[in-house]
């Protein structure tokens, strides 16, 4: 609800969307504003202040190898550059504005996460 009610927020105030990878794009092409730099830096300093607050990290156990979680965070870069932007942007900003490509993303994006649990699951 805070991450809806934040993006409504920069859209009224600002008249931009709060999508991650283009935000993220801009900050490594150069093209550095401060709301972004401290949009960002807020992403890297919210789990540290989350163990401030709580004394602790919560517990995560990772099993996949480092590698692999790298390639996929690559992949994951990269089609959000094919796609036109992330999760973020298409849902959550571009289905309030009703944006065509931002229905067919994150249809996109449900359809893909449906079949691909499916498989692992029947693979597991």
């Amino acid at each position: 609800m805070l991450l809806g009610l934040a993006s409504i927020l920069l859209f009224v105030f600002n008249g931009r969307i709060a999508g991650i990878s283009g935000i993220m794009g801009k900050a490594l092409s150069g093209e550095r504003r401060f709301a972004d730099l401290a949009f960002l830096s807020g992403l890297l300093a919210g789990p540290y202040l989350y163990a401030a607050v709580f004394g602790r990290f919560p517990a995560v156990t990772v099993v996949t190898p480092w590698p692999l979680i790298i390639i996929a965070g690559l992949l994951v870069g990269f089609g959000t550059r094919m796609g036109s932007g992330c999760t973020s942007g298409h849902g959550i900003m571009g289905l309030a504005r009703f944006s065509r490509r931002s229905i067919a993303a994150t249809a996109t994006f449900l359809i893909s996460g449906i079949c691909a649990a499916t498989i692992v699951g029947v693979l597991s």
